[in-house]
């Protein structure tokens, strides 16, 4: 047993909690959660700024968080005021400061959203763009960036909605080149297949409809990696509210990768499948994680709407075998908390506890 300098008095203040648990976490070879003071004996990896490192070969489990578009537009936009006042909250809405202040917070990975060119122009302007280059290169901080989804249908059957979706993901894709993000997420279904999923049809039409969006998606994702030349392994189709199977054959037929949604398919989103069954398949293909929690919804075909994205420990998400499972793959992508501040604190602090002894 030997302990580790800046992990013998941890902190217990609430507020640096989350901090001090991204300094002092382990992971054991084997992948098992270990933490706070001592290290088991054989352990080669170490927790730092977010960061799990690992001696064995170079490989690297990073944690990062997102910067949520919807809690952006609250702030900027939620207070009220006048017209005039409202005007000035969106084009006073500094990107740079609010990923500073993520940074700020101990993680050196960040996913940047793309639906906040929605309701602030300048999101992704030339000038805001060299802004993060420049904090990249300050702070040595990555990126990932979440592509747009509010209004995108990229599996609609519908051709002027489809082209509008290819563009608008092509756009956001060539405005953050020059951040040289390590994944580009994306919704390859969206709210329209969604609606279709859950409709009441003849379950012998199901197939055949849901097939016409796979298709489509399929379709859109050549396109996209056609007209931005990027890596089609660094595009990533999110585990969202459509079939599982269907996601993943969407992936593997256009030849992209996978980001893996925790919370997504906790609550249900993508039917009736087993959480580690899902990951076991998605594993040669993952690129990314999404880590958040909610109550698993069984074996039935029904969905936990508003019940995703918790802190860990807020649902049903075996932490320990799902970072071990990793671990076991060596897996080397980022893994973004889709939750606020706060919840990333506390979600790392649980792990802190899970290797503590806690439950």
């Amino acid at each position: 047993m030997r302990s580790r300098a800046g992990c013998d008095n941890p902190a217990s203040d609430p507020a640096t909690a989350g901090r001090d648990t991204l300094r002092c976490l382990e992971i054991t070879g084997a992948g098992a959660v270990t933490g706070g003071d001592e290290l088991l004996a054989g352990t080669a990896s170490a927790w730092l700024d977010g960061k799990l490192r690992t001696s064995d070969g170079g490989r690297e489990m990073r944690f990062g968080i997102a910067e949520m578009s919807g809690m952006a537009l609250t702030r900027s936009l939620g207070g009220g005021g006048s017209a005039e006042e409202l005007v000035a909250a969106v084009t006073g809405f500094d990107r740079i400061k609010s990923v500073r202040e993520l940074a700020a917070e101990g993680f050196d990975l960040i996913e940047l959203g793309g639906d906040l060119s929605l309701f602030f122009p300048h999101a992704y302007s030339p000038e805001t763009i060299a802004g993060l280059a420049t904090l990249r290169d300050e702070l040595g901080i990555a990126y990932t960036v979440h592509l747009p989804l509010w209004s995108v249908e990229p599996s609609s059957p519908l051709g002027p909605v489809r082209r509008g979706a290819v563009e608008a993901v092509v756009e956001t894709i060539r405005a953050t080149a020059p951040l040289d993000p390590e994944v580009y997420v994306l919704h390859a279904t969206n709210a329209l297949a969604a609606e279709f999923y859950r409709m009441r049809m003849a379950e012998a039409a199901r197939p055949m409809v849901l097939g016409i969006f796979a298709d489509h998606a399929v379709r859109s994702l050549g396109e996209i990696v056609t007209a931005t030349g990027i890596d089609p392994r660094r595009l990533a189709v999110e585990t969202v509210e459509f079939p599982f199977d269907l996601t993943l054959g969407i992936a593997e037929a256009a030849g992209v990768s996978m980001c893996f949604d925790t919370g997504h398919v906790l609550v249900g989103f993508s039917g009736p499948v087993d959480l580690f069954e899902a990951l076991d398949r998605t594993l040669p293909h993952l690129a990314e994680v999404h880590l958040h929690d909610g109550p698993w919804q069984g074996p039935d075909h029904t969905v936990g709407y508003g019940q995703d994205h918790r802190p860990l420990g807020h649902g049903d998400l075996d932490v320990g075998r799902f970072l071990a499972r990793l671990d076991g793959e060596g897996f080397a992508g980022p893994i973004i908390f889709e939750l606020p501040v706060e919840g990333a604190r506390e979600s790392l602090a649980r792990i802190g506890e899970m290797g503590a002894g806690g439950a």
